[in-house]
Order: C-alpha cells, then sequence, then structure tokens
C-alpha cells in the first residue's frame, strides 16, 4: 500500500487578505505571501500545516460556502491544552462559536467555530482528568 502524509489544505476566499489576518488574529498563524504565475499568493503556516488561500473573483462561478451541517469535508479540528482559557481567548477577540465547550466522552472537550466563508473549526483537547 502507498504511504500518504499530509500537504494542505486549500481555502477559497473573496477577500484573501481578510481571511488571512482572521486566522493570524485568532490563531496566531504566519500569513505567507509569495507570487504564483506571476501573481499574488497568500497562505499560512498554522499548527504544523500548510493552508493555501486562493482569491474567488466575482462571477468566477465558485459556488459560496455551504451551510453547516453538510455532507463532504465537514470540519478540521486543533488540538489544544485548556481549551476553556483557549475558547474565551478566542470569544474576547470575536470569534463565533457553534458550540460551547462541551465534554463529548470521559477525557474529551470540543468546541466549534465558524471562520471566514463559513469554515467549521473544531478546538478539542484530551485530557483524563475531564469525566
Amino acid at each position: 500500500m502507498a504511504k500518504f502524509t499530509y500537504d494542505h489544505i486549500h481555502l477559497r476566499s473573496p477577500n484573501p487578505e481578510a481571511t488571512a489576518a482572521w486566522y493570524e488574529r485568532m490563531f496566531g498563524a504566519e500569513v505567507i505571501r509569495t507570487m504564483q504565475d506571476g501573481k499574488p499568493r497568500i497562505g499560512l503556516k498554522l499548527g504544523g500545516a500548510d493552508i493555501f488561500i486562493a482569491p474567488v473573483a466575482p462571477g468566477s462561478g465558485v459556488n459560496p460556502p455551504p451551510a453547516t451541517p453538510h455532507q463532504g469535508l465537514d470540519h478540521f479540528g486543533f488540538a489544544v491544552t485548556n481549551i476553556d482559557a483557549v475558547a474565551a481567548e478566542l470569544k474576547a477577540k470575536g470569534a463565533e462559536f457553534t458550540m460551547d465547550v462541551t465534554t463529548i466522552r470521559p477525557g474529551v472537550r470540543i468546541c466549534f467555530l465558524r471562520g471566514p466563508e463559513g469554515v467549521s473549526i473544531e478546538l478539542l483537547e484530551r485530557n483524563p482528568s475531564y469525566t
């Protein structure tokens, strides 16, 4: 069997600069500006991952974001430590939460927030002390 390794996440946005700024402000992402095919390209380094943000021009035929929940890719998740403090910090920054911090089973607490273009983001903490 072939070995598969993670490479990147690709987002589409009508405003890549604003999207990048949101991830930088909320999560401390490193914003990376480069050129590709003679055009500016914006990306992020976040949690060891590469995230590319492609511009969506009006009239380009790109569909609007789906309402959650929906079929297909539902969300991506970040592992954190001290989820309650992290969630409080993000709320203070203006993040929109779609699910507050909840213990879903012993040892696992999660919450969800909405990113630009309706992207659903999970924060997750695994800690045996949670019951």
